[in-house]
């Protein structure tokens, strides 16, 4: 449990920065049965705003694992036309969609076949994607903490403990949680303009397991959560954020990575992943566990095995500060350096979202359903840019930010 004043800060940081409301407004929030608490406060805190309808729809990860044990191989790849549905009329009304994440069992599927498991990706629905990634409706992602996630963390509910470190890296322990998230934003994009300065051909990335070289996209730009939705209003999608991200181009990737942090994913925690890429695909997947959910999510569309994001975050994060693995890539994520597959960030390149799907491959921005981030970084990764001419500055080293102006 969040303490009352505590819920009630943290709501207004959601619905006054993260997804401003405003009167009529429809409200989507989505989680598992286990965030109730927090959807509820979010529902109370929009209905006070003015909202019009607040939709609460939980998603229960115990019946996605009775789908994957019984069901017919070749329906789990289905959803549901009214789920899509859903989020099509929310963009239609432009309205406000809110994730919240904390599983209370991030290994509930590790007993089921796990190539089955990277078949089925509910609840992350390509439709809701869709409308994130082109900033069709104002949206932000939560966490909560459930004591079951806390165990999984911990190896105790303690959920109290939980909280206190989501309460720091939110900065709701700051006098003006408001205005310190403005000052955290302008910092980070004080580094998006240094890197955008430079306009690498391409970054490099080399650790222990790790030698892969990233081709970069020249129209497309370095960037900080922050976003103007299609109505006008400008919400930040992600609370906490600590990265500084671009797509790149999806054609100019080769090498192999070696993620150094654990992933959740489709109820499966994928340990000690490897992936080598060839001309800008995935050619092998290697894992301790799990490289079948990840060999299956990479396998739902063309773009799947091919990379969308390459995010950069340093030792001052919080969040890797804290020394924690959160089996939540909310915050992982935002923990070290990171990588995604799929779909590029169409906000990194000016008017993509109006482009079409062969205008941004094109581009070199990669097309896909999904999109999946996975850790790369830590102390012993450095991170290089490259110039066309083949001249080379460190960005990052021992986990420290290097590139100045």
């Amino acid at each position: 449990m969040i303490p009352t004043d505590d819920l009630t800060a943290y709501v207004d940081l959601v619905l006054d920065v993260g997804v401003p409301v405003r009167a009529d407004d429809l409200v989507v929030i989505n989680g598992d049965p286990e965030h109730a608490p927090l959807a509820r406060a979010l529902a109370e805190g929009a209905y006070a705003r003015g909202a019009r309808y607040v939709d609460i729809w939980y998603f229960d990860v115990h019946a996605k694992r009775s789908r994957v044990r019984h069901a017919d191989p070749a329906t789990l790849p289905e959803v549901p036309a009214w789920l899509d549905r859903r989020n099509e009329e929310l963009a239609e009304r432009e309205g406000v969609l809110i994730n919240i994440r904390g599983e209370d069992d991030p290994d509930l599927l590790s007993d089921v076949d796990p190539a089955l498991a990277g078949l089925d990706r509910m609840p992350n629905l390509a439709s809701r994607f869709r409308l994130q990634s082109n900033d069709l409706v104002c949206w932000t992602i939560v966490a909560y903490p459930s004591p079951g996630w806390a165990r999984a963390i911990f190896g105790e509910p303690d959920t109290a403990r939980l909280w206190g470190h989501l309460k720091h890296f939110l900065r709701l322990d700051e006098p003006d949680p408001a205005a310190a998230w403005r000052a955290h934003l302008g910092r980070l994009g004080e580094r998006a303009a240094v890197l955008n300065a430079h306009a690498f051909d391409r970054v490099h990335f080399e650790g222990p397991g790790t030698d892969l070289t990233i081709g970069m996209i020249p129209c497309a730009r370095w960037d900080v959560i922050g976003y103007t939705a299609a109505d006008g209003r400008f919400y930040v999608p992600c609370l906490p954020s600590e990265e500084v991200f671009t797509a790149p181009d999806h054609r100019r990737v080769d090498g192999t990575v070696r993620s150094t942090r654990p992933l959740a994913l489709a109820g499966s925690v994928i340990r000690d992943l490897e992936l080598t890429f060839a001309g800008g695909r995935v050619t092998e997947v290697r894992a301790s566990s799990g490289a079948d959910v990840v060999r299956g999510h990479q396998a739902s569309d063309i773009g799947a095995a091919r990379l969308g994001e390459v995010a950069l975050v340093d030792g001052t994060s919080p969040i890797g500060r804290s020394g924690v693995t959160f089996l939540e890539t909310l915050l992982d994520e935002n923990a070290t350096c990171h990588l995604a597959w799929g779909a590029g960030i169409t906000q990194a390149i000016a008017g993509a979202d109006e482009m079409t799907p062969e205008e941004r491959d094109a581009l070199g921005l990669n097309v896909s359903a999904v999109h999946t981030d996975f850790m790369v970084g830590g102390p012993e990764v450095t991170v290089t840019g490259v110039h066309a001419d083949g001249s080379r500055r460190v960005i990052l080293a021992d986990d420290v930010w290097r590139l100045g102006d």
